[in-house]
């Protein structure tokens, strides 16, 4: 995705000389913003199905850990203002960018709102639809464009967005994300590098996943009267997808959903795999469904087959394929 120079825009600046110039080599954690891509530039980038122009940000807020983790991912460091961090998610001292939120400012510990960015003085804010950015809270992308702020949604999101919806995979998706991303920051190259190590490891768990047929899996967030599970619009999907399992729910066009006991006894799922939340640990998921009537005869449940998932595994951002590779092993060693 590395955009053409205008070779006389580049000339001129030979010519001036400019030390200006110098100062526009912008870099956090190896990302290098390049010469000709000067802040007040312009680029045009979907915002799910909307062609959006942006301008290079510097006071990015994010919310939520998969948010963040794209733009650190991508050295953006000196361009996040800070992160909002809900209880659901876990303690970003378990981040592989640790390192990077400790430079960076926590603007709140609870959900996305309009005031909290405005007195940010944000420029730009990264979250999904109907997570951080809500009609019924008062953010959304055009409250902010209406405000002069700038803001970018997780296209995974996209599914149902009003007027703009997208639909992809949800891997192809997270390296839509980090490529859109990657464009507005001027940084494509650095992008294009992320991208292609995150297909190189999707592909060698692809070659390693168990033959014959899938096993079943469900994916257990939350719910006892009805729980609440994963459709073909979420990251799990893909995970359980590529590691060599099936989704028992892999046939609902949906994000995360809601469904009925009954539907999961009748797929008979081997494995669970239990979303962990940080204020919803897995133990005591795991203790209710060994309990409930409703699952405590599930095969997985009596051959104890369960397998945590990180919350930020789960939801859309570069851990994905950290979450892939593990639950890959665990699969392996159920096979043998």
């Amino acid at each position: 995705m590395r955009t053409t120079r205008p070779l006389g825009s580049v000339r001129q600046r030979a010519a001036l000389g400019s030390a200006l110039a110098a100062t526009l080599l912008l870099s956090g954690c190896g990302a290098e913003v390049e010469p000709d891509a000067r802040a007040t530039d312009k680029v045009t980038v979907k915002r799910c199905g909307e062609p959006v122009q942006y301008t290079v940000p510097k006071r990015a807020v994010a919310y939520e850990g998969g948010s963040a983790d794209k733009l650190f991912s991508l050295g953006l460091t000196e361009h996040v203002h800070g992160y909002v961090m809900p209880p659901a998610n876990p303690p970003v001292s378990e981040s592989p960018w640790a390192s990077e939120y400790a430079k960076v400012k926590m603007l709140s510990d609870d959900l996305l709102n309009k005031e909290l960015v405005v007195e940010a003085k944000s420029d730009f804010v990264v979250a999904g639809w109907n997570s951080g950015f809500k009609d019924e809270r008062g953010i959304t992308p055009a409250i902010l464009d209406k405000l002069g702020i700038q803001s970018f949604m997780h296209t995974e999101s996209c599914f149902n967005y009003p007027k703009y919806p997208e639909k992809v995979t949800p891997f192809e998706a997270l390296y839509t994300d980090l490529e859109r991303l990657g464009k507005i920051f001027r940084v494509e190259q650095k992008a294009d590098e992320v991208v292609d190590g995150l297909k190189k490891r999707v592909d060698a768990v692809k070659a390693k996943a168990p033959k014959g047929d899938p096993v079943p899996v469900f994916l257990y967030d939350s719910g006892t009267d009805q729980p609440f599970t994963a459709g073909n619009q979420v990251p799990p999907n893909d995970i359980i997808k590529t590691a060599g399992g099936r989704n028992i729910f892999d046939g609902l066009d949906q994000r995360w959903t809601q469904v009925n006991w009954e539907s999961v006894a009748k797929a008979e799922p081997e494995v669970v795999v239990i979303l962990d939340y940080g204020d919803l640990p897995a133990a005591k998921k795991i203790d209710f469904l060994k309990k409930s009537p409703h699952t405590k005869e599930l095969p997985a449940v009596k051959k104890n087959n369960f397998f945590i998932l990180d919350y930020n595994e789960g939801i859309s951002g570069p851990r994905n394929i950290d979450g892939l590779e593990k639950f890959a092993t665990y699969l392996r060693k159920l096979e043998g």
